[in-house]
């Protein structure tokens, strides 16, 4: 039995959590909602209160981390868009991650995954592989980057970063935010996108696989284009067909997830999508 510390049990970390213990190991689990403990009490979770601020880490940390052998990290940047910082001093994210650090070294802690994000990339590439050069335009994916390369480079533990692509799953699709919508842009430009199941199912494979010091990109092979995809799925869902711009997209990033399927041999659960 392994005894693993997820940091963030919320729409991806609770079941995530639930599959690791159906799997027989023993789950330290995260909230910063104290309503929220009952819920991974219930589920098998030892629950904890913990939230990472930029200038201090508030609840059990080190009850949190005791013990384990392998840290979850997966808690977002929560960066607006319009959001930008001048310094990386001034970096609310890279910050929190950075206070977290001296726990984890001083914990049992011997392996940390990163849950990433491929904005980290940008939009400036075709065709994507882990051995892209990272270019965010974003805030969130600037932070991310920094937060991913501080974790790396720590003696301490060994870091692997899983860099997911657009997150669906039954009860969150971007579907029903563009529904009714008009004149969306991009229309042309292929979709990246991982499905919870598959989300949970990569991050067993690499715990169960050992696959350490190593860098993921998590998208489907599935990329048709926005105005296909999201034209189809709002016809599955009867809701109303978004509406997309005929202008062309300079847009074509397509995330290749080659090194999934060959260096974990995963298999993509793609009636999902």
């Amino acid at each position: 039995m392994t005894k693993i510390s997820i940091l963030g049990c919320g729409w991806l970390g609770l079941p995530l959590a639930k599959r690791l213990i159906e799997k027989g190991n023993s789950v330290n689990g995260s909230t910063t909602s104290e309503n929220k403990l009952p819920i991974l009490k219930d589920a098998g979770i030892n629950p904890f209160l913990v939230a990472l601020e930029s200038e201090s880490i508030s609840g059990s940390i080190n009850m949190f981390l005791a013990e384990s052998e392998i840290l979850i990290i997966d808690i977002p940047p929560k960066l607006r868009a319009s959001q930008s910082f001048s310094t990386p001093l001034e970096m609310t994210f890279v910050k929190k991650i950075k206070n977290l650090i001296p726990f984890v070294e001083n914990s049992s802690v011997k392996k940390v995954l990163f849950v990433s994000s491929t904005s980290v990339y940008g939009d400036h590439y075709d065709l994507i592989t882990e051995e892209t050069t990272p270019n965010p335009e974003t805030e969130s994916g600037k932070q991310l980057l920094l937060a991913e390369e501080i974790l790396q480079k720590n003696q301490n533990f060994e870091t692997t970063i899983l860099r997911f692509g657009g997150l669906i799953g039954e009860d969150r699709h971007p579907v029903t935010s563009l529904s009714g919508k008009e004149n969306l842009a991009n229309a042309d430009a292929p979709v990246n996108l991982i499905h919870q199941k598959d989300c949970i199912g990569i991050i067993s494979a690499i715990i169960n696989q050992s696959k350490w010091n190593e860098v993921f990109n998590a998208v489907a092979p599935f990329h048709p284009t926005r105005e296909d995809y999201y034209t189809q799925k709002a016809k599955d869902q009867n809701l109303i067909l978004p509406n997309f711009s005929a202008e062309k997209s300079n847009i074509r990033k397509v995330i290749s997830s080659d090194k999934i399927e060959n260096n974990l041999n995963y298999k993509f659960q793609l009636e999902n999508y």
